[in-house]
């Protein structure tokens, strides 16, 4: 089988035959190249695998269902999850494809919720390693370590943790790991990044958890986590490793502490391609939903009055991307924008006498003066700011209150209201409150996937399900990492990140129905990752840092460009090569840990 794109040629093309080396039972153990019992004849014949399989071929739809049974039959998600982590390491095609096919089920097994709860048991669940494991007592061999995972073309991917803030669980320690390997399956189902091209990291500097402390089955650093300076040469050695050995690597910041995210990514912004999901990905989601919002309401980002309870890492970080857009589309400075946004944390509204405020809260401080001798809570800033987007960020459940959502709603006919704080349990309001109090008035997305909501909100008070959006980073962050890796960007610019908001946006059901979700769901997220791939794309040709040659300007071109290089769970067929002259790939070299001989140097 040959590609009929005219980009097969492409060196990350995925269509037509691969090329392989391995025979036998070695390549029934490469997860990359194994078929389990979907070898045809001849593979089988050219493989020598003939004596090592049931007679019986099949097909990856037949597979899919075998699997399907097996997954279904364990008895909780925890037990689905390990399930699907052993698929992985057996069959890269087969996992991938099974998770394609049903997302919408799966997708809160193999991410949050259930995989909060493997990477609280990583320790316990542990069978074999994935990823790079670096410690902080062995920076000097921090270049060393990363080389083993490959050579300067094989990684276009790299997402690293330190496992300080996993998934509103905490400091997880070395169990992040597990962070840094979800969040890259979720760019090759959702956005087609190359399974085989992609390093997942962790940065272990000890753990303040008291229970993995104590814990003696524990695989990390049993201490307390080092910070100051030594921490700050450990990330900065790793940073100057990744660019020497990858220097074509996009880097994903995941679940850095609230003292960290920040400041790291202000740091490392002017100098790599990269990105912090927690400041960025939150931002760009939300700032869609708001967009579509919007949309429905008629209104302008000029008439945003946003409140935002809950002012950490995620809130903050959509403040950003609200004032950042807000100003671009005024043509104001950020700092005039930011007078449109109010935080409230837990001191209330966020003024220029509250005490400890961070650098990137001080933007968004209001006047001491203004705030005088009135109320700072949640109920008193709706009465004052009369908002019309409420966003929660807070992790304080139950916190929309009725008295609190129907006075926002009596100023605001069309209220946007988001509480977006995760696992559900700690959600600041459940949609199907939200509706019956504002009449189902309010514009609703969640952090977490709930039901469609049915209510007498339709003409003459007939029955009218309204379904709810889900504020799902997966809608956006696969999507930029594939625009910067396919453009081979210099940096992520502000502007990448503004386009990659209007790729979501343009997916948005709400465009075309109000009672359909502000957001796209992960049922076509693939579709919505081309989107945002072009919209990056174009973004990065604009702005003068995108540096592959031959990128298509006309969008048809474009979007089959970007295709023909997104990696699709089918199996393709083996050509058998001998290993002399072979490939990295085509000899099982991809994504092994092994001898560094012959790296070629930088």
């Amino acid at each position: 089988m040959s590609s009929t794109s005219k980009f097969g040629h492409l060196p990350l093309s995925s269509t037509g035959p691969l090329e392989c080396a391995l025979k036998g039972t070695v390549l029934l153990k490469h997860q990359y190249f194994n078929k389990g019992s979907a070898f045809t004849p001849d593979e089988r014949r050219d493989f020598e695998l003939s004596g090592l399989l049931p007679p019986r071929v099949q097909t990856l739809d037949q597979q899919v269902q075998r699997a399907y049974e097996q997954y279904s039959a364990r008895p909780d998600d925890l037990a689905k999850n390990t399930f699907l982590t052993s698929l992985k390491e057996q069959n890269n095609v087969l996992y991938f494809r099974l998770l394609h096919d049903h997302l919408p089920e799966m997708f809160n097994v193999v991410y949050t919720p259930t995989e909060g709860d493997a990477i609280q048991n990583y320790s316990r669940l542990f069978r074999q390693p994935e990823g790079i494991f670096l410690n902080i007592h062995d920076v000097d061999r921090v270049h060393h370590d990363l080389s083993l995972w490959g050579l300067a073309d094989d990684v276009d991917y790299i997402v690293v943790t330190d496992g300080e803030e996993i998934l509103g669980i905490g400091d997880q320690g070395c169990g992040g790991i597990l962070i840094s390997i979800a969040k890259l399956a979720l760019t090759t189902i959702c956005a087609g990044i190359h399974p085989n091209r992609v390093l997942p990291v962790v940065l272990d500097c000890g753990t303040d958890n008291e229970k993995l402390l104590n814990d003696p089955l524990y695989l990390g650093l049993r201490e307390k986590r080092v910070r100051g300076k030594q921490y700050d040469d450990f990330v900065d050695t790793f940073i100057k490793a990744v660019r020497e050995l990858y220097p074509k690597a996009y880097l994903h910041f995941e679940d850095f502490g609230l003292g960290n995210a920040r400041r790291l990514l202000n740091k490392y912004r002017p100098q790599i391609p990269c990105f912090n999901d927690d400041v960025q990905g939150t931002g760009c989601v939300t700032l869609a939903a708001i967009f579509a919002g919007l949309h429905v309401t008629k209104q302008k980002l000029e008439d945003v009055r946003l409140v935002i309870f809950g002012a950490g890492t995620a809130g903050v970080g959509i403040a950003d991307q609200v004032r950042d857009a807000i100003a671009t589309e005024r043509g104001i400075s950020k700092e005039e924008a930011a007078k449109q946004i109010w935080l409230i944390d837990k001191p209330g509204i966020l003024a220029s006498d509250t005490d400890n405020t961070t650098d990137a809260q001080r933007p968004y401080l209001k006047s001491e003066d203004e705030w005088k001798g009135k109320g700072r809570d949640l109920m008193t800033v709706v009465q004052q700011v009369k908002p019309n987007i409420l966003i929660g960020t807070s992790t304080v459940p139950r916190s929309f209150t009725k008295e609190i959502v129907q006075e926002m709603a009596s100023h605001v006919d069309r209220p946007i209201i988001l509480p977006l704080s995760n696992p559900t349990r700690l959600h600041e309001a459940v949609p199907a409150d939200l509706l019956e109090w504002t009449n189902g008035k309010a514009l609703v997305a969640t952090g977490s996937p709930f039901k469609p909501v049915k209510g007498p909100w339709g003409e003459n008070g007939k029955e009218l399900e309204i379904e709810i959006a889900e504020c799902n980073n997966s809608v956006v962050f696969p999507g930029i990492g594939l625009g910067s890796i396919l453009s081979r960007a210099k940096l992520l610019t502000d502007k990448m990140l503004v386009a990659a908001v209007n790729g979501v946006v343009e997916m948005s059901p709400a465009l075309r129905d109000d009672t359909v979700p502000l957001l796209p769901g992960v049922d076509v997220v693939r579709d919505v990752s081309v989107s945002v791939a072009r919209k990056v794309i174009q973004a990065a040709v604009e702005e003068g840092v995108a540096i592959e040659e031959g990128i298509p300007e006309v969008e048809a071109d474009l979007d089959e460009w970007i295709r023909e290089q997104m990696w699709n769970p089918v199996y393709r067929p083996l050509k058998f090569v001998n290993k002399e002259g072979a490939s990295r790939e085509a000899k099982g070299e991809m994504r092994v840990v092994g001898s560094v001989e012959g790296r070629k140097p930088e």
